[in-house]
């Protein structure tokens, strides 16, 4: 059996909300991304400290030393992430095989005109440059 290694999991769902905020951040201290939780969210400060020194362990975050705090940036670039999650979704659910996503993209009937529209630039593009 394959062992994964701890690059190759993906984020907690909390893990990836605070990511979410520090990627549209930059970087920020514990009390800036606490800042932009939704109000409705109750984390604790310790709470979000404590995950952000893990996704430090886990090499996701970077540290800044700032007075007592530290500022954390992003060392996981967030498209990087998103290709790495899709990749683990294709492989996962859909066996590996990714117009078997897109199927079910399309099958949801979700989509607006103008999110289809993209789909197809999208894929007249990769046509195009083939």
């Amino acid at each position: 059996m394959k062992k994964n290694s701890e690059s190759e999991k993906l984020l907690t769902d909390t893990e990836l909300e605070l990511m979410t905020i520090l990627w549209k951040l930059g970087e920020g201290s514990v009390a800036e991304v606490m800042e932009n939780l939704p109000q409705s969210r109750e984390l604790a400060y310790t709470s979000v400290s404590t995950i952000l020194r893990i996704l430090e362990q886990k090499l996701v975050l970077k540290t800044r030393k700032v007075g007592k705090g530290h500022i954390y940036i992003p060392a996981l670039q967030k498209d990087t992430y998103e290709k790495k999650a899709v990749r683990h979704v294709v492989d996962k659910v859909f066996d590996g095989t990714p117009s078997l996503l897109v199927k079910q993209l399309l099958d949801t009937g979700n989509l607006s005109e103008e999110e289809l529209n993209d789909i197809k630039s999208m894929l007249l593009k990769m046509e195009n440059n083939k």
